[in-house]
């Protein structure tokens, strides 16, 4: 039923890209690759410590395995089983290992990806240990092993690993560069329509009073790049519509910034708020851990101030985690004002001062402006992220009852996937220029962040019906939900998504009588 209504109202289907991938890296959880393993009908994984059942439901699953989100970074080696005195590999292996995972599930092949599982090195790593337990010898009632043995078994794991890197890759989509003319077909860079919907643009922002309206209604479908910072600022309501005002309210308002920054920064050392620098801290490394942009001392200091400062002023919520994600999309929208070459690697230095504080006062002040709208999400016990997410429990039970269904089967809870997907508006669900896209309607939508992106959660739900009706169990299906495969997309299946999220609400936000049960 749901697929034919959305043949009936749009007459394109949105198709599903790529095959399903694992993402890693310091934004998401860390994950046991032994837990992501999957093995030929005819063999049997030979772990000591790790069931070979899998878990058919949460509870199976809770029994055999911990929450991975509670494990801290500093416990990799606890977290792989993997003893430091009796293994054979250095332990620099052992930590290297997630970075190669990270460069092979962006660069390589999604079929190979689907077939082989997330990481080979960890294949590498337990066909090793095997080889290793069959060669041994028991001695005294212990398994004895020589050093040479150990050595071979390490230059086995580096020979593969130096083979693997040699294969050809496909080429990624940059994660920043090229936002508005870049989609997964690699489509030109302008055309026609695109510079006619340019001037249209520029002849909307040129007027002496901005129509508003209007600005959000050309908005909708996407902002030319060129003109996005000054747009974002005006749909955000940083800017005024009247032009002759503007520079007037830039001006007071970076200082007004920069007058928050001597009047409380110094105050991130005092004893009521080192918690709270300290978590920023923290978590502002890993802020897009794969963009190097992101990554440059001098842009995490940008994002700690603005972090710290609107915290400190917002004391009803303060820093929650999460809140860190909401800065990227604007600082590099603001960045990419001044940058014609590739963003995600530009060097933050080379800016002149008053740019790069211009940037940052920018961004603090657009990032005010979205989280005035959903501060509940942020406030204690985080009620507006639980009424979302049973909102979408709601809507789904009604949209696709087969998905709703499957979910009960196997005990997957809503709050288990879709907390992330609130929280952190689906930045870590699609990559950063997927996301900026996405903005551009949000900002054009009244209660875009707070209400529309309700309907943007279902629809990019139903896009992996496939994938998900196809999972037969709990893990599986967390596994999936938690890493969906986007890394390929563009501007393309952006809009399509859109295009499904509006008719959902077209459907079900005037009709409550078919909105519930």
């Amino acid at each position: 039923m749901a697929t034919e209504n959305r043949i009936h109202f749009w007459r394109r289907n949105a198709k599903v890209p790529g095959s399903v991938q694992p993402v890693y890296g310091a934004q998401h959880p860390p994950l046991d690759p032994r837990l992501r393993r999957t093995y030929p009908k005819d063999t049997k994984p030979k772990f000591n410590n790790l069931k070979s059942k899998k878990a058919s439901s949460f509870h199976e699953f809770a029994r055999s395995t911990n929450d991975a989100w509670d494990i801290d970074d500093e416990e990799d080696e606890d977290f792989l089983g993997i003893p430091a005195p009796t293994t054979s590999l250095p332990s620099s292996g052992v930590h290297s290992m997630p970075v190669q995972m990270q460069e092979q599930n962006q660069a390589g092949d999604a079929d190979s990806r689907t077939s082989h599982g997330p990481g080979s090195e960890a294949q590498n790593l337990q066909d090793v240990q095997e080889d290793e337990e069959a060669d041994c010898e028991p001695v005294n009632g212990k398994v004895v092993k020589s050093n040479s043995e150990a050595h071979l078994g390490s230059s086995s794991v580096r020979s593969t690993l130096q083979k693997q890197q040699s294969l050809p890759v496909r080429p990624i989509i940059p994660l920043v560069a090229r936002i508005s003319d870049q989609n997964a077909s690699g489509a030109p860079p302008m055309t026609v329509r695109e510079k006619s919907r340019l001037d249209k643009f520029k002849q909307l922002l040129a007027s002496p009073n901005t129509d508003l309206e209007e600005l959000r209604k050309h908005s909708w479908s996407g902002i030319p790049k060129e003109v996005r910072p000054i747009t974002w600022r005006l749909l955000s309501g940083y800017l005024p519509a009247n032009k002759e005002r503007r520079e007037l309210v830039l001006k007071r308002k970076r200082e007004e910034y920069f007058g928050f920054i001597e009047q409380y920064y110094h105050s991130r050392t005092d004893e009521h708020y080192k918690d709270t620098y300290r978590q920023i801290h923290i978590d502002i490394p890993r802020t897009n851990p794969l963009i190097p942009l992101f990554q440059q001392p001098a842009v995490q200091e940008v994002f700690e101030r603005i972090l710290f400062i609107w915290a400190i002023r917002h004391p009803a919520s303060g820093y929650v985690q999460g809140i860190n994600d909401l800065v990227t999309p604007f600082f590099v929208v603001f960045l990419s004002e001044f940058v014609t070459e590739d963003v995600e690697n530009f060097e933050m230095a080379a800016l002149p001062l008053e740019t790069q504080r211009n940037i940052e006062a920018d961004s603090f002040w657009c990032m005010s402006k979205l989280l005035d709208g959903i501060q509940d999400n942020y406030t204690f016990a985080q009620p507006g992220i639980q009424n979302k997410v049973k909102a979408l429990e709601e809507l789904v039970s009604r949209i696709d009852e087969d998905i709703h269904n499957h979910f009960k089967k196997y005990e997957v809870e809503y709050l288990q996937f879709a907390f992330r997907w609130m929280n952190n508006l689906l930045m870590r669900e699609l990559p950063l220029r997927c996301t900026i896209r996405l903005w551009d309607t949000y900002q054009s939508e009244a209660e875009g962040f707070s209400h529309f992106h309700l309907y943007v959660c279902a629809a990019f739900l139903i896009e992996w019906r496939k994938e998900i009706l196809s999972m037969i169990d709990f893990q599986g299906l967390l596994m999936l939900l938690q890493n969906v495969p986007t890394i390929h997309w563009g501007n393309e299946e952006v809009g399509l998504l859109l295009a499904e999220a509006y008719r959902l609400k077209y459907t079900f936000a005037d009709a409550p009588s078919h909105y519930k049960r």
